[in-house]
């Protein structure tokens, strides 16, 4: 097959009105769900309706940035407001505390949370950083990842440049993660107690790309998507990287490199990105019901942006959680 190539043209949206839908989840119902930065999640409907799941009992700063759907339906929050932390939300509105603290110190905002075929939950921190943007460094490693099963929770891996998005492989044996500002995919071996094995480089990654959203498609490959440059690549089984989908500004690429390079980039540099069509994407999921629809997630848009693929996705472990 020659190597995958999705034109600007092929993109279409779905939904509109969201805020913040910055991690996408699909089901085998057809359902997608996207974080709510007002604090929640929407559902889209197949037939474009939605549905807001917000909380009604909260005292926090929640700014749900990863989400994961679980079992009974209800969802988790990886927390990216002040007050950090892990949280579930029922789909009547209340919400509950499942994680503030781990190993004697409070959780800072927390990246991205993911749970496993065997009920395990493992959730990001990017950096211990205050104001978080002191994290896009080349030269911070503090990012941590820290698992949460019937041991408890602890930090399993640590020392990460900025941990973003994390799966697991086929084979149920390696955790894989994004290093956004480390730029570069990793994997740990997972041992049968949950603890992780030392950090092996899957990919390293060049100008312009910073990797967020992470995921496995039916052959083995990996698909990341790139802030800032509104790049996704597909990472085949032998290792060869390939930009499937690009949308962004030479310049504005260049200018934020620099930054990045020098150590002053911030907010302004992820917040003004130009573009065409794509607004700084930042996770994707395939869905439909032949897993060959791909949905991305994203910072600053209101909308899905979506395309299909010749290669489908390998169905996650939430596919059929909605009953």
């Amino acid at each position: 097959m020659p190597p995958l190539s999705i034109s600007l043209r092929d993109i279409a949206f779905f939904g509109n009105g969201l805020n913040r839908p910055e991690c996408v989840l699909c089901t085998a119902k057809g359902y997608i769900y996207c974080a709510d930065w007002r604090g929640g999640v929407t559902r889209l409907d197949p037939d474009g309706r939605r549905q807001a799941f917000l909380a009604t009992n909260t005292g926090i700063d929640i700014r749900p940035n990863g989400i994961a759907l679980c079992r009974d339906g209800s969802f988790l929050l990886a927390n990216l407001g002040d007050d950090g932390g892990l949280y579930r939300l029922r789909r009547t509105g209340a919400l509950e505390t499942v994680l503030t603290a781990v190993e004697g110190f409070r959780l800072p905002p927390a990246n991205f949370v993911l749970i496993d075929a065997n009920d395990r939950i493992w959730l990001t921190v990017s950096t211990r950083r205050t104001p978080r943007a002191l994290g896009y460094r080349p030269d911070v490693s503090d990012g941590f990842i820290v698992l949460q099963d019937r041991r408890g929770a602890r930090i399993v891996a640590d020392g990460l440049g900025y941990t973003n998005e994390v799966q697991i492989d086929a084979s149920g044996q390696w955790l894989y993660v994004n290093e956004t500002f480390g730029r570069r995919l990793s994997r740990f071996r997972i041992s049968a107690d949950g603890a992780l094995g030392g950090r092996e480089t899957v990919a390293e990654f060049g100008p312009g790309t910073y990797p967020d959203g992470l995921t496995f498609d039916a052959e083995g490959g990996i698909w990341i998507t790139s802030i800032v440059s509104n790049r996704v690549i597909r990472i085949s089984p032998d290792g060869l990287q390939h930009v499937v989908l690009e949308d962004s500004d030479p310049e504005h690429v260049a200018t934020a490199e620099k930054a990045f390079r020098a150590g002053t980039m911030d907010r302004r540099h992820l917040d003004n990105i130009k573009s065409r069509r794509l607004r700084n994407i930042s996770s994707l999921a395939f869905g439909g019901s032949d897993l060959k629809t791909v949905y991305l997630g994203c910072l600053l848009g209101d909308s899905l942006a979506t395309f299909r693929s010749p290669i489908a996705g390998r169905p996650p472990a939430h596919w059929f959680f909605d009953g």
